[in-house]
């Protein structure tokens, strides 16, 4: 089933969420596979009346309501793992996070060992088969979680991601890489990805071509949501022939305003057209970071005078809040929160 091909900001309004109070959990747990720990948060429905508190601001992004350390409110409820962008962090999907757990989920998210903001290695941070090992580890240890584990239902378990993240959650659902293909890519009709992998000195050709290709599906995961997914040039239709998880693609963004590596259309990778029977959500007046959190008022210019990305600055016609609307109400249709 598709959705309508272009939706304007204001064409949805907000949704209404509940009272529910948001509990939020930070820690870290062993990744063997990485040799060294990794921290995650665990977003969850606590119990009303815990004390709530602003979490995750500073001087660009707005912070978000949450009770921490929260105990855990009865009941069982869907699972939702995590996975940010390139250079990301668990703490850019937050509000995204935190909305899910005010509808009745439980999230967990990983900061992903070599492509986190402050643990960053290019070369490393592509081998992208560690991202899907990282979220299948954090399921394992939340599974066995003595006091958040019996709050989970097992048969309602999605993966969810954004940008890189969002291939991630591909991954998890049955999607295969191409290494071949995107090497192709980047040779042809190189993407803003290709030229960054570039300029970091990196060289995709260094990577393992068997692990890349692999199969790093999670049969645990049943749903995926991908927004504005990576590395979806070159694939084939055998390369998505075991995506078996029900999926939502949300398309940030139309024409000069929508980011060229995580383009899906038949402009762009064509995903959606080896996805037929993908749920497809295109968002405009958008930009690829308009789903980062919502900017306090001097974000922008922060960001300018460190020549940073202008991750603050959506298309005109644009209201951040109401982008942030429209990605939480389609995801909770599509993950059983509706």
């Amino acid at each position: 089933m598709r959705l309508a091909a272009l939706i304007t900001t204001f064409a949805i309004l907000p949704a209404v969420l509940s009272a529910q109070t948001v509990g939020l959990r930070e820690s870290t747990m062993p990744a063997p596979h990485h040799d060294r720990d990794m921290g995650y948060a665990v977003w969850y429905p606590a119990i009303q009346g815990s004390a709530s508190a602003p979490f995750g601001g500073n001087p660009i992004f707005e912070p978000n309501m949450v009770a921490l350390n929260a105990a855990p409110a009865d009941g069982r409820y869907p699972l939702v793992v995590l996975s940010h962008g390139l250079g990301g962090h668990y703490r850019s999907l937050g509000w995204l996070a935190a909305g899910l757990a005010q509808s009745g989920a439980v999230v967990v998210g990983v900061n992903h060992p070599n492509s986190t903001v402050f643990d960053f290695d290019m070369q490393t941070g592509l081998e992208h088969w560690t991202r899907a090992q990282d979220l299948s580890r954090a399921l394992d240890d939340l599974l066995a979680d003595p006091v958040l584990g019996g709050m989970i239902d097992p048969g309602r378990i999605s993966a969810l991601g954004f940008s890189y993240g969002g291939w991630t959650a591909l991954s998890l659902g049955g999607v295969r890489g191409n290494l071949a293909g995107y090497i192709s890519h980047c040779d042809t009709t190189p993407s803003r990805h290709c030229a960054d992998i570039t300029r970091a000195g990196s060289d995709l050709r260094m990577l393992d071509a068997a692990l890349w290709d692999g199969d790093h599906a999670d049969p645990r995961i049943t749903r995926v949501v991908a927004i504005d997914p990576g590395l979806s040039f070159g694939l084939n239709a055998r390369d998505v022939a075991g995506l078996d998880a029900s999926t939502l693609l949300i398309q940030l963004g139309a024409g000069a305003d929508r980011l060229d590596a995580t383009d899906v259309s038949a402009d762009g990778s064509n995903l959606s057209g080896l996805l037929p029977q993908a749920d497809l959500l295109e968002i405009a007046p958008a930009a690829h970071f308009s789903v980062l959190p919502l900017c306090t008022a001097q974000g922008a210019e922060i960001l300018e005078e460190e020549n940073d990305d202008p991750v603050c600055t959506d298309p005109e016609g644009a209201d951040r809040a109401t982008i942030h609307a429209q990605v939480l109400a389609a995801t909770r249709a599509h993950l059983w929160l509706e």
